[in-house]
């Protein structure tokens, strides 16, 4: 954005999503890309601030369960996924998010334990890169982090690789029945179980700098970029077809 527009300048924090909500009802925020669109309260709390927002889908994301390398539980049914998080799974593990005022604890807390409440095993690190440091140091620890912080960014041919210091847990989809990693395939399908969408939600009721590099996002070129980190582009003609390996 910064090479096609010299002349505009956006400053980028990098925050919880807590937080992120947090600035944009305080106006330090013309644009927030967050996992949600606004609740109708909010809603109504921006119109009487005289905020007029406008939310778009840019991208499908995933959360990624990682366990160490050692772990025997590579693949987890939601019921198994939630005894972890409440702490009465068969097996004690340390469950491990980025930081509590994330999206992952909210999109987790929200969608997968729908009103149970989270166990005195579960904490929170300080980034997405401390939760695989951790889980990649402790046997018994596992790990929710957003999709790319698992992605191998090394790898020249895009194909959704892992990195190769934890093991990504195959979840079972309740759409299909089979264990699935979270590849870009079964995001844009959302056969895999933690799908989540990724939103910009923008305060501008004029054509200006928040809403050109929304408009960036949403654009052709704004689009690969989430292509190559491994997330789903939804605003782009995407088409999936089913291939057989020949032996």
């Amino acid at each position: 954005f910064d090479s096609s527009y010299p002349e505009a300048k956006i400053t980028i924090h990098y925050k919880t999503e807590a937080e992120c909500f947090k600035d944009y009802f305080d106006n330090k925020a013309r644009i927030i890309l967050v996992t949600r669109e606004l609740t109708k309260d909010e809603k109504a709390a921006c119109e009487s601030r005289k905020i007029w927002p406008t939310s778009l889908s840019l991208a499908r994301d995933a959360v990624a369960v990682i366990v160490n390398k050692e772990s025997e539980d590579t693949v987890l049914d939601m019921n198994g996924l939630r005894g972890i998080l409440t702490g009465v799974y068969k097996k004690k593990y340390t469950a491990v998010f980025d930081n509590q005022g994330s999206s992952a604890v909210s999109y987790i807390t929200d969608s997968v334990l729908r009103g149970e409440k989270l166990g005195a095993n579960v904490f929170a690190a300080k980034g997405n890169s401390d939760v695989v440091d951790y889980v990649t140091k402790n046997p018994n620890a596992i790990g929710f982090v957003g999709l790319n912080y698992v992605s191998d960014s090394t790898d020249p041919n895009n194909t959704g690789e892992f990195i190769k210091s934890v093991k990504v847990v195959a979840l079972k989809s309740d759409k299909t029945g089979e264990f699935l990693q979270p590849y870009q395939a079964y995001i844009a399908l959302k056969s895999y179980p933690l799908t989540r969408t990724l939103y910009y939600v923008n305060s501008e009721s004029y054509p200006g700098l928040g809403t050109g590099f929304a408009n960036f996002l949403a654009g052709q070129r704004g689009q690969l970029i989430f292509f190559h980190a491994h997330l789903f582009p939804t605003r782009s003609e995407m088409v999936i077809r089913e291939a057989a390996i020949k032996q």
